[in-house]
């Protein structure tokens, strides 16, 4: 059933290009596109008990899924999730001066620090004994802009990247078996491990960059309120001659005696009069107090004439009433 159902799959190897030495690889792909993982002439490469559950061969394609489209039962619209068991496999990385082989996917991944706040720097142990600062920079550039390189005698070394994006790169090499050229010395090999680095510098620039994003939120929140901020009388400027008669003018001037009436309070207030200047404040309240006295005044007629108003008003209602 399962040669009758992927009878169009099977491939003839005089026709294959690509190599398929590595049967776990051609396994994991098959796999995650929700088939029975199969050879090249038709054989199962894995076991049943860890294929795709819910496979049926007859159907060639994936049962139990819930459709998303009523109108198609039994046929599921949406891909499968790939399986969580099976491990990532990684590639062979081939430089100009070593060959990277990945690990076992079937051991668990190298274990790593604690990330520290705004780490660029990688720690990378387990070099080959030969291997120079020239071989580091041409294996890790691939992760990025390489700004420093501080290499111990020693099997390992200290790499800074100019952005944090690029340590999760390197990370990804950990584990990784690096081999100068094609020698099989010992002092041409070793196990890489990649794991963070704790950086001065990197902890500066780190505090340097949230002191930063600190004075622009306070920025950002002094503008904000400012923005809302009721806004401010404009300043009153101190008393002089010049000023003073300028003054006394605005207030003769019904459309300006508020203004003025204002900025009189305030000379007053600040203690602005004296000797010099107690005739010239004398005049300027004398004519303050002479408009208020009009404005009182012409408040008092206008309140008669309203309540004369009111009268007229209150008696031609009765004579209405009344008829």
């Amino acid at each position: 059933a399962a040669a009758d159902g992927l009878g169009s799959i099977a491939i003839d190897t005089t026709q294959l290009n690509m190599s398929v030495t590595d049967p776990t690889a051609w396994a994991t792909a098959m796999n995650n596109l929700g088939m029975v993982p199969v050879g090249l002439a038709g054989q199962q490469l894995v076991t049943d008990s860890i294929c795709v559950p819910g496979f049926d061969p007859s159907l060639s394609m994936m049962t139990g899924i819930t459709p998303i489209n009523p109108m198609i039962p039994g046929m599921g619209l949406v891909p499968p999730p790939p399986p969580t068991d099976v491990p990532v496999v990684k590639e062979i990385i081939h430089c100009k001066s070593c060959t990277l082989f990945p690990p076992n996917p079937n051991l668990p991944p190298p274990s790593t620090r604690e990330r520290p706040p705004g780490c660029k720097t990688v720690f990378v142990g387990g070099l080959p004994e030969n291997a120079t600062e020239e071989i580091i920079q041409e294996v890790f550039e691939q992760c990025g802009d390489i700004t420093a390189i501080r290499k111990s005698k020693k099997n390992f070394c200290h790499i800074r990247f100019a952005e944090e994006f690029m340590v999760d790169k390197a990370i990804y090499l950990s584990g990784y078996r690096m081999r100068l050229g094609s020698s099989t010395d010992k002092k041409d090999s070793g196990r890489l491990h990649v794991d963070f680095a704790q950086a001065r510098d990197d902890f500066y620039e780190w505090e340097c960059k949230q002191r930063m994003l600190a004075r622009e939120e306070r920025h950002r929140r002094k503008m904000e309120e400012d923005r809302l901020r009721p806004p401010s009388p404009p300043a009153i400027m101190h008393y002089s001659e010049h000023e003073a008669a300028l003054l006394a003018e605005k207030l003769k001037d019904d459309s300006k005696f508020s203004e003025a009436i204002t900025v009189l309070l305030t000379w007053i207030e600040r203690g602005e009069v004296n000797r010099r200047s107690a005739n010239q404040f004398y005049s300027m309240v004398q004519s303050a107090n002479s408009h208020v006295r009009r404005l009182m005044n012409e408040k008092a007629a206008h309140e008669q004439e309203m309540e004369q108003a009111k009268e007229s008003f209150k008696n031609a209602l009765t004579g209405i009433l009344t008829q």
